[in-house]
């Protein structure tokens, strides 16, 4: 499998990483079948492990772990995340020193590891100072815990926040973004990925299969993404819900004169762009697992990009719904009226 490196860290990393968050009580709930599922992309050359603490409450972390035991540390590019809320307590959540030192030592715990290659702040944290997350997290670095850092889900202003604080406070920086990118769902191009281009970070993408809208399901619409939380997703009678469902037909005929199937020319379109290192797939199952990895050499020629073009515009989110870049501000009617 084709590898890169990751932004400036000289880390080189798969073209696919492995995601792990149906690993656990989100999905797999058999170790066993997930240990499995690991070593199987391990043995295919992914070499890339993306997990947090907050996946299944920590039950994902534990499996990796379980997983490292049987093969060389050194050969496994580790990545995890922290500041998602991991209880009820304010203090167990954000980029606070508090948080962060406590949290590293939970994950590398779970993991039966004592150190992190990629470390990433999984959301921005509005509350805390990020030259105090910057120096906790450059701390770790000087200590040997962690290799090197990153952030996931920050807007283009706030990754550029972040690299102006570590540059004027002496600090360590981010190293790589993780943002959700896929056909339908292509604002970033405009922002965010130019912005970690302009910074030299390395970028590992999530969501190639769009929740399974590009599953290659003749109705993507049912399966067990359309159930509980997720149903909004499919929710027809949301008029951006509509508009993915008439793209993918598009899309659908496409792969199909393309003589590919719908996940190929998904993941594949994604590793098209310059910017992005690495793709993360997220499997419950082997059978998964192994579908995905079949499409691990497809290329798409220009003509087939082109046409990927003209059915969603480089650029355009079909669903803004779908996306997890909204400000809180923008939910907080106090922060934008004045009080009376």
């Amino acid at each position: 499998m084709e590898r890169r490196i990751l932004g400036g860290t000289g880390m080189s990393v798969s073209a696919f990483a492995l995601g792990t968050m149906m690993l656990g009580a989100s999905g797999n709930t058999d170790h066993d079948e997930s240990v499995r599922i690991i070593h199987t992309a391990m043995d295919a050359g992914i070499n890339f492990i993306d997990t947090a603490d907050v996946y299944s409450s920590g039950e994902s972390e534990i499996i990796v772990g379980k997983a490292l035991k049987e093969c060389r540390r050194d050969d496994v590019v580790l990545a995890t995340k922290f500041a998602m809320a991991m209880g009820p307590d304010g203090n167990q959540r954000g980029g606070s020193r508090k948080w962060i030192m406590r949290a590293v030592e939970d994950s590398l715990r779970r993991l039966g590891t004592d150190y992190i290659d990629l470390y990433q702040m999984h959301r921005f944290d509005p509350v805390t100072d990020l030259d105090e997350t910057l120096s906790a997290l450059s701390d770790l670095v000087r200590a040997g815990k962690v290799r090197a850092f990153g952030s996931s889900l920050f807007h283009a202003e706030q990754i550029v926040e972040a690299q102006w604080v570590a540059e004027r406070r002496g600090h360590r920086r981010f190293r790589s973004e993780q943002p959700p990118y896929n056909i339908l769902l292509r604002g970033i191009e405009s922002n965010v990925l130019p912005t970690a281009q302009h910074y030299g970070l390395g970028v590992l993408t999530f969501g190639p299969l769009a929740s399974g809208w590009l599953s290659g399901r003749a109705d993507p619409t049912t399966g067990h993404r359309n159930a509980g939380a997720g149903k909004q997703l499919f929710d027809q009678s949301d008029p951006g819900n509509r508009a993915k469902a008439q793209v993918v037909k598009k899309l659908s005929k496409l792969a199909d004169e393309a003589g590919l199937p719908m996940p190929y020319l998904a993941t594949a379109f994604v590793r098209s762009h310059p910017v992005v290192t690495s793709v993360l797939i997220g499997p419950r199952t082997p059978e998964h697992l192994a579908g995905l990895l079949a499409g691990a050499d497809v290329i798409l020629t220009d003509d087939i990009l082109d046409r990927i073009d003209e059915i969603v515009p480089p650029g355009t989110d079909l669903n803004r719904n779908d996306l997890m870049y909204v400000p809180s501000v923008l939910g907080d009617k106090r922060a934008r009226r004045r009080t009376r």
